[in-house]
């Protein structure tokens, strides 16, 4: 039996793999899957993949290209989200009303080279703020609500519907949303594992986003009650039904396994390259 560990977030994105765990779905065709969640996103599993600690990663788009070009010996092996990723921009309680009032703000961030790390770039060029270079480094979404409760930082970018229980109970605010300009997550995986079993990886791809495809079809409203989908996702992960049904209602998983087009994979490296955060090499 083959086995592998695989890394991603512990959060609603990632329901499809949870189910097909529990469901014993790999253990079909003959696979073991260990799954290990990394609440500090894709830095971690970067970390993880460069260790050898996890064979399979399932992070943002923007994260594992990054380290791709800077040489990390991985590659990317389908799309996971096809949607874009909505983060939430939050600042501390009763500070500001106004994003333009944080231009100068220390950006927490889980890690250097993370989703939040590199997104606090692409907001501030949106903003026309100029390069931000104040960082706290704080390893998850609890390090982010904390530095902006201790005023160790003023703005914190973490994906709007994870913060969302932490908005509603005052820990911080939400002042302003940045979407990113390509599909949200993929699944990647150490070339070292690809070229022994680059056809196992593929098929326990397929199997999580055919799964993931039920959980769509399960979250579609058929009557004034709510879904089982959203209702999955809210005792999960701790949202509200409406909130749950909102995110699958914008959140579009990949139809099947394919990597990222030749469009959108410029669009990210042209993005990197433009902010200076890689400054050579090609997927």
């Amino acid at each position: 039996m083959k086995r592998f560990k695989i890394g991603g977030v512990p959060e609603h994105f990632n329901l499809p793999w949870r189910i097909a765990i529990e469901r014993g779905e790999f253990k079909q065709m003959r696979t073991d899957i260990h799954w290990s969640d990394m609440p500090g996103g894709t830095g971690q599993m970067i970390k993880g993949l460069r260790a050898g600690s996890i064979d399979i990663a399932v992070l943002l788009t923007e994260g594992i290209t990054k380290a791709i070009l800077e040489g990390l010996p991985a590659e990317i092996v389908s799309v996971y989200v096809q949607s874009p990723l909505t983060w939430g921009i939050h600042s501390p309680v009763g500070t500001v009303k106004d994003l333009r009032d944080l231009e100068d703000s220390t950006f927490a961030i889980s890690r250097e080279g993370s989703g939040s790390h590199l997104m606090s770039y692409v907001l501030a060029d949106r903003e026309g703020w100029g390069e931000p270079t104040d960082f706290e480094v704080v390893g998850d979404v609890y390090g982010g609500l904390w530095a902006l409760e201790n005023n160790k930082a003023g703005l914190f970018l973490w994906e709007r519907f994870t913060t969302q229980p932490f908005v509603d109970l005052g820990k911080c605010q939400r002042v302003g949303e940045i979407k990113t300009p390509w599909p949200s997550f993929v699944v990647a995986a150490r070339s070292e594992v690809l070229e022994k079993d680059a056809g196992i990886v593929k098929m326990i791809v397929k199997k999580v986003l055919e799964t993931a495809q039920k959980v769509k079809n399960l979250g579609i409203p058929t009557s004034s009650h709510s879904t089982w989908a959203a209702e999955e996702i809210s005792w999960r992960y701790g949202l509200k039904v409406e909130q749950s049904q909102m995110w699958l209602d914008q959140t579009h998983w990949a139809d099947g396994v394919e990597g990222l087009s030749e469009e959108q994979l410029i669009v990210v490296e042209n993005t990197l390259k433009k902010l200076n955060l890689v400054n050579h090499g090609t997927i």
